[in-house]
Protein backbone atom coordinates (compact mmCIF):
# COMPACT_ATOMS: atom_id res chain seq x y z
CA UNK A 1 0.00 0.00 0.00
CA UNK A 2 0.56 3.53 -0.47
CA UNK A 3 3.41 5.30 2.46
CA UNK A 4 1.04 8.07 2.64
CA UNK A 5 -1.87 6.03 3.82
CA UNK A 6 0.35 3.92 6.22
CA UNK A 7 1.44 6.96 8.02
CA UNK A 8 -1.97 7.91 8.27
CA UNK A 9 -2.84 4.58 9.51
CA UNK A 10 -0.30 5.16 12.24
CA UNK A 11 -1.34 8.32 13.46
CA UNK A 12 -4.70 7.11 13.66
CA UNK A 13 -3.43 3.75 15.63
CA UNK A 14 -1.18 5.56 17.85
CA UNK A 15 -4.30 8.68 18.19
CA UNK A 16 -6.62 5.76 19.55
CA UNK A 17 -4.50 3.07 21.67
CA UNK A 18 -1.71 2.96 24.37
CA UNK A 19 0.63 1.74 21.97
CA UNK A 20 3.95 0.59 23.35
CA UNK A 21 6.13 -1.38 21.08
CA UNK A 22 7.24 -0.95 17.69
CA UNK A 23 6.38 -4.75 16.94
CA UNK A 24 2.81 -4.07 18.32
CA UNK A 25 2.45 -1.62 15.99
CA UNK A 26 3.45 -3.31 12.97
CA UNK A 27 1.58 -6.06 13.63
CA UNK A 28 -1.31 -3.73 14.12
CA UNK A 29 -0.30 -2.32 10.40
CA UNK A 30 0.21 -5.74 9.34
CA UNK A 31 -3.03 -6.85 10.11
CA UNK A 32 -4.66 -3.84 8.04
CA UNK A 33 -2.75 -5.13 4.73
CA UNK A 34 0.68 -3.03 5.20
CA UNK A 35 3.81 -5.05 4.85
CA UNK A 36 5.55 -3.31 7.35
CA UNK A 37 9.07 -4.41 9.20
CA UNK A 38 9.83 -2.97 12.52
CA UNK A 39 12.30 -1.16 10.48
CA UNK A 40 9.95 0.56 8.63
CA UNK A 41 7.91 1.03 11.33
CA UNK A 42 10.85 2.97 13.53
CA UNK A 43 11.22 5.48 10.22
CA UNK A 44 7.55 6.06 9.71
CA UNK A 45 7.55 7.02 13.58
CA UNK A 46 10.58 9.45 13.26
CA UNK A 47 8.95 10.71 10.29
CA UNK A 48 5.68 11.66 11.76
CA UNK A 49 7.68 12.90 14.87
CA UNK A 50 5.85 10.25 17.13
CA UNK A 51 7.76 9.70 20.34
CA UNK A 52 7.31 7.36 23.49
CA UNK A 53 6.24 9.17 26.83
CA UNK A 54 5.96 7.45 29.71
CA UNK A 55 6.04 4.17 27.62
CA UNK A 56 3.58 4.88 25.44
CA UNK A 57 3.92 6.51 21.72
CA UNK A 58 2.20 9.92 21.39
CA UNK A 59 1.26 11.81 18.93
CA UNK A 60 3.50 15.17 18.09
CA UNK A 61 2.05 18.09 19.95
CA UNK A 62 3.48 21.49 20.51
CA UNK A 63 5.21 22.51 23.79
CA UNK A 64 2.72 24.79 25.37
CA UNK A 65 4.96 26.72 27.63
CA UNK A 66 7.18 27.83 24.21
CA UNK A 67 3.97 27.85 22.13
CA UNK A 68 4.35 31.41 19.62
CA UNK A 69 1.73 33.50 18.74
CA UNK A 70 -1.43 31.81 20.69
CA UNK A 71 -1.05 28.30 18.26
CA UNK A 72 -2.70 25.58 20.58
CA UNK A 73 -2.03 22.52 17.68
CA UNK A 74 -0.91 22.03 14.41
CA UNK A 75 -2.63 18.37 12.65
CA UNK A 76 -2.93 16.94 9.79
CA UNK A 77 -6.46 16.90 7.93
CA UNK A 78 -6.53 14.62 4.54
CA UNK A 79 -4.20 14.17 2.25
CA UNK A 80 -2.75 17.91 1.41
CA UNK A 81 -4.08 19.88 4.39
CA UNK A 82 -2.82 21.32 7.82
CA UNK A 83 -5.18 22.96 10.21
CA UNK A 84 -3.95 25.15 12.86
CA UNK A 85 -5.72 26.20 15.80
CA UNK A 86 -4.90 29.17 17.96
CA UNK A 87 -5.77 31.29 20.97
CA UNK A 88 -9.15 33.14 20.02
CA UNK A 89 -8.55 35.98 17.68
CA UNK A 90 -4.85 35.04 16.95
CA UNK A 91 -4.99 32.71 13.66
CA UNK A 92 -4.32 36.12 11.20
CA UNK A 93 -1.41 36.57 13.31
CA UNK A 94 -0.29 32.80 13.19
CA UNK A 95 -1.05 32.93 9.26
CA UNK A 96 0.72 36.31 8.43
CA UNK A 97 3.89 34.44 10.53
CA UNK A 98 3.70 31.08 8.08
CA UNK A 99 3.07 33.23 4.88
CA UNK A 100 6.15 34.96 6.25
CA UNK A 101 8.54 31.95 6.59
CA UNK A 102 8.43 31.34 2.83
CA UNK A 103 7.96 27.80 3.16
CA UNK A 104 8.23 26.52 -0.36
CA UNK A 105 5.94 23.22 -0.12
CA UNK A 106 3.34 25.43 1.69
CA UNK A 107 0.69 26.92 -1.75
CA UNK A 108 -0.88 29.17 0.78
CA UNK A 109 -2.78 29.98 4.36
CA UNK A 110 -6.38 30.92 4.96
CA UNK A 111 -7.31 32.45 8.46
CA UNK A 112 -9.85 32.35 10.86
CA UNK A 113 -10.77 33.40 14.36
CA UNK A 114 -8.77 30.59 16.07
CA UNK A 115 -8.02 28.16 12.93
CA UNK A 116 -5.46 27.70 9.55
CA UNK A 117 -5.61 26.40 6.88
CA UNK A 118 -2.33 25.53 5.35
CA UNK A 119 -2.49 24.02 2.03
CA UNK A 120 1.03 21.58 0.84
CA UNK A 121 1.67 21.36 -2.88
CA UNK A 122 1.69 17.87 -2.47
CA UNK A 123 0.82 14.96 -0.47
CA UNK A 124 3.89 13.94 0.71
CA UNK A 125 5.43 17.46 1.30
CA UNK A 126 3.14 17.02 4.59
CA UNK A 127 4.42 16.04 7.38
CA UNK A 128 7.45 17.98 7.05
CA UNK A 129 5.36 21.15 6.55
CA UNK A 130 3.72 19.58 10.14
CA UNK A 131 7.36 19.26 11.39
CA UNK A 132 8.73 22.77 10.23
CA UNK A 133 5.38 24.29 11.80
CA UNK A 134 5.77 22.72 14.85
CA UNK A 135 9.66 23.98 14.89
CA UNK A 136 8.04 27.82 14.55
CA UNK A 137 5.48 27.39 16.63
CA UNK A 138 7.69 25.87 19.34
CA UNK A 139 7.14 22.10 19.22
Amino acid sequence: MDKHVRLQEILKLVGERKIGRQEELAALLTERGFGVTQASVSRDLDELGIVKTGGIYTLPALDKRKAKLGVRSIEAAGDSLIVVKSEPGFASAAATHIDSEGIAEIVGTIAGDDTIFVAVRKADQQRSTIKRLLEIFGG
